[in-house]
């Protein structure tokens, strides 16, 4: 499948922050428009800020948002307000096909995992990296990433200093994100890892066993076949349990049984530090000296 990387940002670019997931706070977003503002065309549509619930308005709102924005051939970038819940109800109706057309940026993480995996299915690039809620937040060191990545997506990227657990060297399209969003779209047959695939993997107040079950059912049922490397972020608050498991021997026993290289230790995930990662884009795993180098990134768009 031909791989699309779209376009760079420029300043004076649009982009647009969407609701499709959980509410928001307020005052952290428009803190993080703000400050997009001074650099970009920031639009939105102010019905982002219904509530349904825990949901950011009914699914009809939240998919008419998404498939306006995906269709809006100028537009540079797709930013989430907020991760949280409700992707996986919206996500398998949106017009992809509008994407393939317009590619554009999607950014965000957690819920938003729903949104990686499918723009990845379309062979479109996209970002996992922070919502707009923690732009609001956040400081020099989200903000700059977030300049780097969308301004300059196409320039090599090295992660180093990773904790080898399996040895050995991989390559392919880095796909992932959210463990229980991925278990959540196998379950729906929506999850389509490329052949050759480098997981990466996050997760945040799941425990030890829960995180075993939802590995389990992702090697039972096949979806990790064709991988060939794997990469932990961070598991945030995801304590042992009572049977005082912790959480590192469940991702060794578990994912060390797919024979491939294995590393932990990305910054990548809940915690203050959440590096902007690309999906669907042609990365190098080196478990033995503990990096993983991503492009230069090369396609259309």
């Amino acid at each position: 499948m031909l791989r699309v990387i779209p376009a760079p940002l420029e300043r004076g670019a649009r982009v647009r922050v969407i609701a499709p997931s959980s509410p928001f706070d307020r005052a952290l977003v428009l803190r993080a428009m703000g400050w997009l503002g001074q650099r970009y065309r920031v639009e939105f549509d102010w019905s982002m800020f219904e509530r349904t619930g825990f949901l950011a308005g009914n699914d009809a709102r939240r998919l008419a948002e998404l498939d306006r924005a995906l269709a809006d051939p100028s537009l540079g970038a797709i930013i989430a307000a907020r991760g949280g819940y409700g992707l996986t109800r919206i996500a398998h109706r949106a017009n992809y096909g509008a994407l393939i057309r317009h590619p554009k940026w999607i950014v965000g993480f957690s819920d938003i995992t729903a949104l990686h995996v499918e723009a990845s299915a379309a062979g479109v690039a996209s970002l996992h990296g922070p919502n707009a809620a923690a732009l609001g937040r956040s400081d020099d060191w989200t903000r700059s990433r977030f300049l780097r990545a969308l301004e300059a997506p196409h320039a090599p990227q090295r992660f180093s200093g990773l904790q080898p657990l399996v040895p050995g060297i991989a390559e392919g399209l880095l796909i992932g994100g959210n463990l229980s969003l991925l278990c959540a779209c196998q379950a729906s047959g929506r999850l389509r890892l490329p052949h050759g695939a480098i997981l990466v993997l996050e997760d945040v107040t799941e425990s030890s066993y829960r995180i075993d079950r939802m590995l389990s059912a992702l090697l039972v049922g096949g979806a990790l076949d064709r991988v060939t490397g794997v990469v932990l972020g961070d598991f945030t608050d995801c304590p042992a349990g009572p049977h005082r498991v912790p959480i590192a021997s469940v991702l060794l026993e578990r994912l060390g049984e797919l024979g491939v290289p294995l590393v932990s230790g990305l910054k990548f995930g809940h915690e203050r530090w959440n590096e902007f990662v690309p999906m669907g884009v042609h990365a190098e795993l080196d478990a033995d000296a503990g990096t993983l180098e991503i492009g230069p990134l090369n396609g259309t768009g």
